[in-house]
């Protein structure tokens, strides 16, 4: 289990902003890591997974996790699947937000960890609902089809996986849209006629 601590996150993460550009002393000393949002000029601070289990919000966050997959299994899903599916869920629902937000390096400066705090939340959720002990690197069952390796380097690698397809969200939206008002665009009769020549011709 985890050694819950009073220290909230945001008090942290504050903490981190606070101290300056020593981004060395800081990562090293408090169990913190960061992001350059290189489009605000910002500094993205978030815990590795190991440290999100020593705050305040971690309690909360794992109980609001662990009752919706309570519910799921009460409802007769598989904890493995209602696992799957809860995942699934909240990151579609992040990245929908994401695509449809007015400026996407805004957005994923807001978003970013607390995206990957309820992700551990949910690995955490998972293993107390099946009676197992926390996860210490290794994700469980439930989490075989997510895209994500959420424990690499610390919750690191997760970070910088679900940045890159936070700020891209946008533009893949752009492109889908585009490609399916190509798909739409009515065929105008003359093209409709060459087509014809070519297919008397075969």
């Amino acid at each position: 289990m985890s050694d819950s601590s009073t220290i909230s996150l945001s008090s942290l993460l504050a903490g981190a902003d606070a101290a300056g550009h020593d981004h060395a002393v800081n990562d090293r000393n408090s169990g913190l890591q960061h992001i350059h949002n290189r489009a605000t000029g910002a500094v993205v601070w978030f815990p590795t997974w190991q440290k999100f289990r020593q705050t305040s919000d971690w309690t909360q966050a794992v109980a609001g996790q662990e009752a919706l997959l309570t519910e799921a299994t009460g409802a007769g899903t598989s904890l493995n699947d209602a696992t799957s599916t809860l995942l699934a869920q909240q990151l579609e629902s992040l990245l929908e937000r994401a695509a449809g937000a007015a400026d996407a390096n805004e957005f994923v400066q807001e978003n970013l960890t607390p995206h990957l705090t309820g992700t551990w939340a949910v690995a955490d959720a998972a293993a107390k609902a099946a009676g197992a002990e926390l996860p210490h690197g290794k994700a469980p069952a439930g989490f075989d089809d997510y895209p994500y390796d959420v424990y690499a380097q610390d919750g690191g690698a997760f970070a910088t996986a679900l940045w890159n397809d936070i700020i891209d969200a946008r533009r893949n939206r752009a492109l889908a849209d585009e490609a399916a008002r190509k798909a739409l665009k009515p065929v105008s009769r003359k093209a409709l006629k060459n087509a014809a020549r070519k297919a008397a011709r075969r």
